[in-house]
């Protein structure tokens, strides 16, 4: 990760790139446009000859004016380069066109964020998700998931899951080490964890426990996959509590939960759950640190994520340093016996046992 002690820019610098800033909006939907009209991908298909802008126009339907007025753009972007009379795609150009990371990041920031980030101010000012009222009416994000707007549900949904899915293998054969029959969901969302449990272990038994609006989904998802004997749900709110907790568990799993909570949220939650589980029990919480990134890309997107808990989430939370979260967690009687950095796309795996 690159230092955050020293000052990168000098002045000439430091102002040019503040004008990147000032026209970011500006840009960022320049390259919305290229990607969802195919002009990025007809460039993508010449290679490094590239088109005329005439070319451009004919091969996508868009007028020559908008293909040149968009391209310029992009040139002082440097999602192209310029050979004349040709356009020619950069590698900035590639990777918005074909990166999933980046295909999911664009419409998460598009779909969902975009025009809620116009009450950022207002967000922290009042410590409310203040942007929401552009997607719904919901107090929180969580409680109108299911009723997002098409467009949204979609963008949210493969956002959230680009980023955990690709740890679920390593995930499973650590989990599965110990042969759980009993594991606990918390914040199990659609189901997919729970599922992906059912299919590696003939025996596991699974327990979703989360708000009612997500139980629901998450048992529909149970049905149609063939798994409505082996996962169970159990509707709660776990910042409720006097709500009591299921006991019996092996493992209680937390993946991209906690993230959604202030501080004093997660003291509470962990506590409930130490109060509730066997001395014996494991419980294993996935997380993504901000600080724990081996490339200041991921850091960035943390950091730009924790936004969005801010504007549109609940207001409070956000993805933490480790050292703060460490805290919580001793705080909450927990000690750490393992720590596994890295995992898939920047997750880190943290097994806790009772201190």
């Amino acid at each position: 990760m690159t230092s955050y002690q020293t000052d990168p820019f000098n002045a000439l610098e430091a102002k040019t790139e503040a004008q990147k800033i000032a026209f970011a909006p500006i840009v960022f939907h320049t390259a919305r446009t290229l990607r969802d009209l195919g002009i990025l991908s007809v460039l993508d298909d010449a290679g490094k000859i590239g088109l005329a802008a005439s070319e451009i126009a004919e091969k996508t339907g868009v007028s020559e004016y908008g293909v040149k007025v968009l391209l310029d753009m992009a040139l002082s972007a440097h999602i192209v380069i310029w050979h004349n009379p040709n356009y020619v795609l950069a590698n900035l150009g590639y990777f918005l066109n074909n990166d999933g990371m980046t295909r999911a990041n664009l419409d998460f920031t598009a779909d969902v964020c975009y025009a809620a980030m116009m009450h950022l101010t207002e967000a922290i000012k009042e410590g409310t998700p203040a942007g929401l009222k552009e997607l719904g009416p919901w107090p929180t994000i969580y409680e109108g998931l299911s009723q997002l707007p098409e467009k949204a549900k979609q963008s949210w949904f493969e956002f959230d899951h680009f980023y955990s899915d690709r740890s679920f293998p390593i995930l499973l054969e650590r989990i599965f080490q110990s042969k759980p029959k009993k594991i606990f969901d918390i914040g199990g969302n659609t189901g997919k964890w729970s599922l992906q449990c059912c299919q590696y272990d003939n025996d596991v038994e699974m327990t979703i426990i989360d708000l009612p609006q997500q139980i629901e989904m998450a048992m529909a998802n149970a049905q149609a996959n063939g798994f409505a004997d082996r996962i169970n749900g159990y509707p709660a709110n776990m910042l409720d509590q006097n709500q009591p907790l299921p006991q019996g568990a092996d493992i209680w799993w937390m993946s991209q939960f906690l993230d959604c909570f202030s501080p004093m949220e997660i003291l509470s939650i962990l506590k409930r759950v130490r109060a509730a589980m066997s001395d014996d029990a494991r419980v294993y919480v996935l997380e993504l640190f901000w600080d724990a990134q081996r490339y200041d890309a991921a850091a960035f997107s943390l950091n730009a994520t924790s936004l969005y808990f801010t504007c549109l989430a609940n207001g409070n939370s956000r993805f933490y340093r480790s050292e703060d979260f460490l805290e919580i967690v001793a705080a909450a009687g927990f000690e750490v016996a393992t720590r596994t950095d890295d995992i898939g796309l920047g997750h880190t795996l943290l097994e806790l046992r009772a201190a």
